[in-house]
């Protein structure tokens, strides 16, 4: 006797569910093994992709979500209505009035939701199709952010692969789950590569956009070298030898500065390693870029003398509050300090982030003697004094007239063959100067600067003023609109002849400007302001 047939049917279709549940937890199983993402994500994107499906069937504007379990398979289906107090028209279908609301829940307040669970169905071949897309978008999207997460955590590191292709002299390089590039300019010069090639490089960028990803990689980065000097010393990769500075001439010339706090290691040899081994390593695959290594040091002379190398140092002079050195070296060492098209010079300045002026012993003579001359002639012109002393004065240290207005009798005295007499004598010829100085300097302010702002301004001083009220720069907006160049330029700059530091002046520069940024923020608050106030009387009307 067999079974009636609305069974049988019965039976099938649970069959069939239960078939369905089974083959969704193996496709979700599989598919985030494959691409190494979260179970969840696939749910996920299988569940959007059922919501929309279900709405094709329910109405676009419903609010229909759908929730797979994750042990069973089992699909819940419900509609979502919002307990409002007036319905909207374009929102009838998603909402519900709190009175009906309270007779299907007793206890339900606004803005909570009634759900609705709506029977299963069958999605049909077309939704089918339409979840199997959306399914198969959400999957691509989350492997994708993986992979961006992936490779965002490892920027600064250098990576292995493939030459896949070249496009526009760029080369895409296949790099296993991902694809990079290497552009033109961050390959090396003279370097190619066919299809096939394995290439290594540095990860300086992993950049996200509306299509995805891309990792973008370089054979010219500084860090590169430093990378591959990690890879090959030991003593680095375990942080005993710390590499301070990399500057580099891709493809020609680098040098590299390191450092150890142990006394008993040599950072110069151990990064050299032993007959040339380990640094050979690195100039093979830089296509015979030489490398200097120097020793880093604390000391900014020390260091610049270090980075100099080859080229013999006699003299440096440090002037840390510009950032710069003058370098003077044997005259014969100059083309070795230069270097080939300046080379060595540039790269010694990129490593220690100074800039350099290098001189010859005799240039460095002839500009000490002619300095010299040109202020032992301003003493003697202002001080009225003889040769003889203006020069002792020069060659004691006292070159401006400030300096000597500053010291005390007793220092001057000191000097071979001044006397008390001699010395308070030049000191209040020197205070004589200053005074007069200054009363010619306020009739030239009184005359021509009117601006209180200006005259108050944080740093400035009287003979300041006079300096810019005779390049008629009499407000505080018309020095605010200086550059620092304009100022301090050595041939033309309106304080050059002042004892002034480049900060000095851009911190002066940046206090006048902050009222112009004042009245940009009033400027806009004002417009915020109106507005708002049009947008109320819109409203109104």
């Amino acid at each position: 006797m067999g079974f009636p047939a609305f069974f049988l049917v019965k039976n099938m279709a649970k069959q069939k569910i239960k078939v369905i549940r089974e083959e969704m937890l193996q496709v979700a199983s599989n598919v985030a093994q494959e691409k190494n993402i979260e179970k969840d994500e696939v749910f996920e994107a299988m569940e959007m992709a059922l919501e929309k499906a279900a709405r094709v069937k329910y109405g676009f504007q419903r609010d229909i979500r759908v929730k797979i379990d994750r042990e069973s398979g089992d699909i819940n289906l419900s509609s979502y209505l919002k307990v409002v107090d007036t319905i909207e028209e374009e929102e009838e279908k998603n909402q519900i009035l709190i009175d009906e609301a309270k007779k299907l829940k007793s206890d339900i307040q606004l803005g909570e939701y009634i759900i609705k669970e709506l029977p299963p169905f069958d999605f049909g071949r077309v939704a089918a199709q339409n979840a199997k897309g959306v399914i198969i978008q959400k999957v691509r999207e989350a492997d994708k952010a993986r992979q961006y997460n992936e490779y965002k955590d490892k920027v600064g590191e250098i990576a292995l692969g493939v030459v896949k292709r070249t496009e526009f002299g760029n080369l895409i390089i296949d790099l296993g789950k991902s694809e990079a590039i290497i552009k033109r300019e961050e390959i090396i010069p003279r370097e190619s590569f066919k299809n096939g090639d394995r290439v290594r490089a540095y990860i300086y960028e992993v950049k996200e956009d509306t299509k995805g990803y891309q990792v973008f990689l370089s054979r010219t980065h500084p860090q590169f070298l430093a990378k591959l000097f990690t890879q090959e010393v030991p003593e680095i990769l375990e942080k005993v030898i710390e590499v301070k500075s990399v500057a580099r001439d891709p493809g020609s010339r680098a040098k590299v500065s390191v450092f150890t706090e142990d006394s008993t290691i040599d950072p110069v040899g151990a990064c050299v390693g032993m007959r040339g081994s380990r640094v050979q390593a690195v100039v093979n695959e830089l296509q015979g870029e030489k490398i200097d290594i120097v020793m880093w040091s604390e000391n900014q002379a020390t260091y610049l003398a270090n980075a100099l190398a080859p080229a013999e140092v006699s003299k440096i002079f440090v002037y840390e509050e510009k950032n710069k050195v003058e370098v003077v070296i044997p005259n014969d060492q100059l083309s070795l300090a230069i270097g080939r098209k300046g080379q060595n010079v540039k790269l010694a300045s990129n490593l220690t982030n100074l800039e350099i002026d290098i001189l010859t012993e005799d240039e460095e003579t002839e500009r000490r003697q002619e300095e010299f001359k040109v202020k032992t002639q301003m003493l003697i012109e202002i001080l009225d004094v003889e040769d003889v002393i203006a020069q002792l004065l020069v060659t004691e240290g006292y070159v401006s007239i400030d300096s000597i207005v500053n010291e005390k009798q007793e220092n001057l005295e000191k000097i071979e063959g001044f006397d008390e007499d001699l010395s308070q004598e030049i000191i209040e010829r020197a205070k004589s100067y200053i005074n007069e100085q200054n009363k010619e300097d306020l009739k030239i302010i009184d005359a021509k600067i009117f601006d209180e702002e200006l005259k108050n301004l944080s740093g400035i001083n009287n003979k300041m003023l006079a300096l810019l009220a005779n390049n008629n720069i009499c407000t505080l907006d018309e020095f605010a609109g200086l550059a620092t160049y304009d100022l301090l330029d050595k041939t033309e700059g309106i304080f050059r002849e002042l004892d002034i530091d480049e900060t000095t002046i851009n911190d002066m520069i940046m206090k006048a400007r902050e009222k112009w940024f004042k009245e940009d923020s009033d400027v806009k608050e004002d417009s915020d302001v109106k507005e708002d106030s049009d947008v109320k009387e819109d409203k109104e009307l």
